[in-house]
């Protein structure tokens, strides 16, 4: 067992986890944090898409000591306390989820995207998404969710 130290979703936390154990095993079992979810544990469907300092990761194959200090964040600490952040609007509005078992990975690509280009075009969008799978519902409300909110984010009607 090792100590890690750990902030998620702007909250501070020290936990003893086995050396082996993945970050969404962590976030799941430790933090009891269930947005990211369980998929292929291959990092091939992108269920558990994470925010690692800013960058996207698949928690299934980050190590948890691996980010030992980092800011991690989940499609539940994306919005304000009680608010919704203008992507997980933008997905609710414009009906991008169905099953919803994809929705929090790819509302973390999503943020990833927009916070590196705030105003991608569809090819750049689909290249973002890329790594996150939908069995449900084709990518096209999914994709124009992504622009919306890009859209409302360029004119003020949203946090980053």
């Amino acid at each position: 067992m090792a100590l890690l130290e750990i902030k998620v979703n702007g909250r501070d936390h020290q936990l003893l986890v086995d050396a082996t154990a993945s970050l969404l095993t962590v976030l799941r079992e430790h933090l009891h944090i269930t947005g990211p979810k369980v998929g292929c544990e291959t990092g091939d469907c992108g269920a558990c898409s994470v925010l690692v300092d800013g960058k996207l990761r698949r928690a299934c194959l980050t190590n948890a000591l691996s980010v030992q200090g980092a800011a991690v964040v989940t499609a539940e600490g994306v919005g304000g306390s009680g608010t919704l952040h203008p992507i997980q609007k933008a997905f609710y509005e414009n009906h991008a989820s169905q099953c919803g078992f994809c929705t929090p990975g790819m509302i973390m690509a999503s943020k990833a995207l927009l916070d590196e280009n705030p105003n991608p075009n569809e090819m750049e969008i689909k290249e973002a998404l890329a790594g996150n799978l939908c069995r449900c519902t084709g990518y096209i409300n999914i994709i124009r969710a992504v622009k919306d909110a890009a859209e409302k984010m360029a004119h003020g009607g949203g946090n980053r």
